[in-house]
């Protein structure tokens, strides 16, 4: 059986180390820091994330600042919450290539029923793509 991550088990694979999800695997990012509403990463990127004109394909981009953000979101939410993406809007800088990329996502705003929440995609110390996203945040009965 698959396993479900709450958010504090988002959180706990920064800071104790536990296995993440297998997108985060996959897609080879690994993070670093999920604290306070913000979160880092660093992603090794390989030619597998390259597209036919010779860049990283814009929707590992998005996936990368999309998984970043979930962790930036985890840290502000307790035992009794969930949350789910409402929606996702990336901006592409400039082109990706093979290499280390670091991502950085913070809370902006925390409601009771939204957040607003925004990511950086940095190689070589540039901006090569920023997200935004509206999270849902839900009530459950994890206990």
């Amino acid at each position: 059986m698959k396993k479900i991550y709450r958010p504090i088990d988002l959180v706990e694979v920064v800071t104790k180390g536990y296995a993440p999800p297998n997108c985060d695997l996959t897609l080879q990012l690994q993070p670093t820091l999920s604290e306070d509403g913000v979160a880092r990463g660093v992603w090794q990127v390989d030619e597998k994330f390259i597209n036919g004109i010779g860049v990283v394909m814009g929707g590992y981009l998005s996936a990368a600042a999309d998984t970043m953000m979930a962790y930036a979101i985890s840290s502000k939410l307790n035992e009794n919450q969930a949350f789910t993406s409402i929606d996702l809007h990336t901006t592409f800088h400039r082109p990706a290539q093979v290499g280390e990329i670091h991502v950085e996502a913070r809370v902006e705003r925390l409601g009771k029923r939204t957040a607003y929440v925004e990511a950086n995609v940095i190689q070589n110390d540039k901006i090569v793509a920023s997200a935004v996203s509206s999270v849902l945040i839900m009530e459950t009965n994890n206990k």
